[in-house]
C-alpha cells in the first residue's frame, strides 16, 4: 500500500503468514508460513524481482518465525521453537549452507531487529516475573545476552535506528501501548512517541520518520530528528487499516517511507461461515 492507503499490488501466495520482513534492498520478503497439516510455522523468502516466487528457508517440525534480516542482506536469523525452548538461529537468506545456532534462550524469546553495524540483535523475552523485558544479542564473539529494558512492565517490539544510536519499543507503562525511542546504549534518557496508543514502530531508512499503530489501528507517521538529542513531531495518521482488511500486528516499510506491506484477510476468510452443533455428546450416544 501507498502513504494513502491505496492497495498496489499482492505479494506471493495467500496462505496463514506471519511477520513479513523486507530484504534492506527492498527486493525480497521474508514470512513465517503456517503449514494447514502439520499447524507449524517456517521461513519462506519471497523475491520481489522475480515475481513473488519464493523458497522455503526452514525445514524441520517446530516452529520457525520472526525472521529478521542481516544489514548486508546475506543472512536471516529467527526465532525457533524446536521441543524444549526458545532459540535462535541464522542462515543464508539464498537458503544455501547450513543454518547456525545463536542463542539457546532460557525463556520464551522472538527477534525484532538487527542493528545496521551487524554487531547486535534486538529481542523481546517472556520473564514470568517482570513480563515481555527487551534484551539484546551480540552476534560477534561470545554472544552474552544482557538486558535493555527489564521493568515489572511488558516491553516489545525494539527496533534500532538507521545510525544504530537510539531504539523505538513499545511499553504498556501507562496502561497501555504507547510508542517509546531510548538511546543504545540506554542512558535513562526517554522520549515518548505516539499520543493514542502505539505498537510496532518502523524507523524511515534516513531515521527521520517513525512509523507505528495506533490505538485505533491506523498507520501514523511522525518526523523525528535523532541527532545529538532527539525530538519528535506530532503524529499523523496515513491511512486506517480496518477498510483493508489489514491485520494490525507485524507489518514492513520500504527504505523510503513510501509503501507498505501488510497481511491482510482474504475475502474467503473473512466471509467464512461456521456452523455450530450443540448437544452432540447425546447425538454421539445414540
Amino acid at each position: 500500500m501507498d502513504r494513502a492507503g491505496k492497495r498496489l499490488e499482492s505479494v506471493g501466495a495467500p496462505g496463514l503468514i506471519d511477520a513479513p520482513s523486507l530484504s534492506p534492498d527492498g527486493k525480497r520478503v521474508a514470512v513465517a508460513r503456517l503449514d494447514p497439516q502439520t499447524r507449524t510455522y517456517d521461513i519462506y523468502v519471497i523475491d520481489l524481482a522475480r515475481g513473488g516466487t519464493s523458497g522455503r528457508l526452514t525445514f524441520d517440525p517446530g516452529d520457525d518465525r520472526y525472521p529478521v534480516w542481516s544489514p548486508d542482506g546475506s543472512h536471516i536469523a529467527w526465532g525457533a521453537n524446536r521441543g524444549a525452548g526458545s532459540h535462535f538461529y541464522q542462515k543464508l537468506a539464498s537458503g544455501g549452507g547450513q543454518e547456525e545456532l545463536l542463542l539457546k534462550a532460557d525463556a520464551p524469546s522472538y527477534p525484532t531487529s538487527w542493528s545496521a553495524d551487524g554487531r547486535f540483535i534486538f529481542y523481546a523475552r517472556v520473564d514470568p516475573k517482570t513480563g515481555f523485558d527487551l534484551w539484546v544479542l551480540p552476534v560477534e564473539g561470545e554472544r552474552q545476552p544482557f538486558p535493555f529494558l527489564q521493568t515489572p512492565f511488558s516491553e516489545g517490539y525494539g527496533r534500532f535506528s538507521p545510525d544504530g544510536h537510539w531504539v523505538a519499543y513499545q511499553s504498556n507503562e501507562q496502561g497501555r501501548f504507547e510508542v517509546f525511542v531510548q538511546t543504545f546504549p540506554a542512558s535513562g534518557g526517554k522520549w515518548q512517541v505516539s499520543t493514542n496508543g502505539g505498537t510496532f514502530a518502523h524507523w524511515r531508512s534516513d531515521g527521520k520518520e517513525l512509523f507505528y499503530l495506533s490505538g485505533d489501528n491506523k498507520l501514523m507517521a511522525v518526523e523525528v530528528k535523532p541527532g545529538s538529542s532527539f525530538e519528535a513531531g506530532v503524529p499523523k495518521a496515513l491511512f486506517d487499516l480496518a477498510p483493508l482488511r489489514a491485520l494490525p500486528n507485524a507489518y514492513a516499510v520500504t527504505a523510503d517511507g513510501q509503501r507498505f506491506l501488510f497481511v491482510t484477510q482474504g475475502e474467503a476468510t473473512a466471509n467464512l461461515q461456521y456452523t455450530v452443533v450443540v448437544n452432540w455428546m447425546a447425538e454421539a450416544k445414540k
